[in-house]
Parts: C-alpha cells; sequence; structure tokens
C-alpha cells in the first residue's frame, strides 16, 4: 500500500473541497461537523495505537480523493461539453490548430 499524507493534510484538502463545493458557509453543514468530529475522535495519542485510526484515516484520504475527482470532473466537464455545435474554426483551435485563410490560395495572403 503506498504511504498516506498526514492526517492534517487529509483533513484541510477535505475542508477545501468542501468549500469549494458549498461556498462560503460550509462551516454550518452536516457534513462539515461530521468531518471534523471523526478526526477528532479518531486522533491518535502517545499512549495508544490502533488499526481502526489506519482505516479510518486510509478512508479520509479515500474520500479526499473522491471529492477532488469529483470537482475536476465538473470543471472538465463543463469545458469540453454542453456548448452544442462548434463551427471548424472552433474546433480546430480547440486542439491547438489553425485552418487555412484562404481555401485554394497560396498561403501566405491575409
Amino acid at each position: 500500500m503506498a504511504t498516506l499524507s498526514s492526517p492534517l493534510h487529509v483533513c484541510r484538502g477535505i475542508l477545501k473541497e468542501l468549500r469549494a463545493a458549498q461556498g462560503s458557509k460550509y462551516r454550518q453543514s452536516l457534513a462539515y461537523n461530521y468531518v471534523m468530529d471523526q478526526f477528532r475522535k479518531n486522533k491518535v495519542t502517545g499512549e495508544r495505537y490502533c488499526r481502526a485510526q489506519q482505516e479510518a484515516h486510509h478512508a479520509a484520504h479515500t474520500y479526499f480523493c473522491l471529492l477532488s475527482s469529483t470537482r475536476n470532473h465538473l470543471i472538465l466537464h463543463n469545458f469540453y461539453h454542453g456548448k452544442g455545435d462548434r463551427s471548424a474554426e472552433q474546433a480546430a483551435s480547440l486542439v491547438g490548430l489553425r485552418l487555412p485563410s484562404q481555401p485554394g490560395g497560396k498561403g501566405w495572403e491575409e
């Protein structure tokens, strides 16, 4: 299994994704309260070391990955989809190409 990042990093990442999804009032949401409660409940102290904490950390890291991947998917979906039919020039510029300016011309005319 790959090494997981620190629990604080995962907690901050989850809260960042919640803020991006819900806006500035994310602290009043049930999801925020649940995440903070779970991180406080599964905190490791010097007296104990348990497998449940590692499982909770792995679940939190997986949830963070899900939230960030979903946000990235929506950004890409909105960028590449839903604009209807594009002209040939727009489709060519989307992939980094340029159409000739004059069909049948020699190419140097503007």
